[in-house]
């Protein structure tokens, strides 16, 4: 999967949190406690990216999460309908997401953790569906591995040295 740098400093970004958890480390002296924090950051223009951080406290492991997030943003392919150009199944470890073109009207059809990143991609008319695991991690991962493959007809046709008629059809 081919990575391009994007500068975050001029994108206005939002952030999601998509899960927080408590995990817990046993020790001699007792359990000690830190958390986990998921977040999708995007600026509803075609960037979006995820992130993990973990801290003792939870507003610390947001914040490193979100760090994190703008560190792996991704452009994204969207059409003139709000949605992406092409049907692609995304996959990363044993979670895919099946992300399917969809017509003006249709809306966000999707599960939480894949909603989340669709909706901070700027993605208006989609419809997903969450297959193998169901894990939020490797479900936000395989909805951003997914979008960041999506080539629009354009890419397309200069890959094969064609024209955009003869790609469309």
């Amino acid at each position: 999967m081919k990575r391009t740098i994007i500068d975050a400093s001029q994108l206005e970004l939002e952030e999601k949190v998509v899960s927080i958890k408590r995990v817990t480390k046993v020790v001699k002296g007792g359990r000690n406690f830190r958390f986990s924090a998921l977040v999708v950051v995007g600026d509803k223009k075609g960037h979006v990216g995820a992130g993990m951080g973990k801290a003792a406290e939870i507003p610390e492991a947001i914040r490193k999460g979100k760090e994190d997030a703008t560190k792996n943003l991704v452009n994204v392919a969207v059409d003139e309908n709000g949605s992406i150009p092409h049907d692609f199944l995304g996959k990363f470890g044993s979670a895919s997401v099946l992300l399917k073109k969809a017509p003006e009207g249709t809306g966000v059809i999707a599960g939480g953790p894949a909603r989340s990143v669709i909706e901070l991609a700027g993605i208006t008319n989609i419809r997903t569906k969450s297959l193998g695991s169901n894990n939020k991690q490797n479900v936000v991962l395989a909805t951003i591995a997914g979008l960041s493959q999506i080539k629009t007809p354009e890419e397309v046709a200069r890959l094969r040295g064609k024209s955009v008629e003869e790609i469309l059809g």
